[in-house]
């Protein structure tokens, strides 16, 4: 193995974002009440003005989880993934998979989304690992919390450090494909960072630095 590619999933590998597609089919699955929903979307477009804790808001996320059965979720998971999320996986995308996967590089899943629909679309794009966020489960029900930290902002560059050290390479020589600021710290960390359709701050940033930047096409 040369060296390791991390992706973030959400508006990097996809155009799709997983999380608030999940909360809409749940929504039609009768799984979430639109009470929740309304709130799930207000966060996001908090989120998205960073006028709330980032963090915060993510980890608060799962809560709408609370009480379903992991089979049920299962279903979910995969009927939003097949469905919704692959096919909106970038063609770029794909061919920079193939790219790294040609080169003998490892393809890893570095995001903040939940382990069901990483380790789905992992399977579907060819990639060899799965790093993300995991869901707490009780007897056969989640709980509405996550199992462990979230995978998000300083957290992925942390897993990224690690994933590096336990496979003997070392962060100067990876690759990171991520879109929003909360990549960041994961960006600082690899040695070869590439900002995927950036917003201004970010654009702004990876101009400063000289990293790569890349605008991808969603499919319509």
């Amino acid at each position: 193995m040369s060296y390791i590619a991390f992706f973030d999933l959400d508006r990097t590998v996809t155009s799709a974002i997983s999380g608030r597609a999940l909360a809409r089919h749940a929504l039609s699955r009768k799984m979430m009440s639109r009470k929740i929903l309304i709130r799930a979307l207000l966060n996001s477009f908090l989120f998205r003005l960073r006028l709330r804790d980032q963090a915060r808001i993510v980890g608060n996320m799962a809560g709408w989880t609370k009480g379903i059965a992991l089979s049920e979720f299962m279903s979910l998971c995969n009927e939003v993934t097949d469905y919704k999320l692959i096919p909106s996986v970038y063609e770029e995308a794909r061919h920079e998979i193939e790219f790294h996967r040609n080169r003998g590089a490892r393809l890893v899943l570095l995001s903040s989304a939940v382990g069901p629909v990483c380790r789905r679309i992992a399977d579907a794009a060819g990639f060899d690992d799965v790093l993300c966020t995991e869901l707490e489960v009780k007897g056969e029900s989640l709980t509405g919390r996550s199992s462990g930290p979230i995978c998000f902002g300083p957290e992925k560059a942390v897993k990224l450090k690690e994933y590096c050290d336990m496979h003997n390479s070392t962060p100067s020589e990876c690759w990171y494909y991520g879109d929003s600021l909360s990549d960041l710290p994961a960006l600082e960390a690899a040695g070869n960072p590439v900002c995927i359709n950036p917003g201004r701050k970010l654009k702004k940033i990876a101009s400063r630095r000289t990293w790569d930047t890349r605008r991808w096409k969603k499919i319509n």
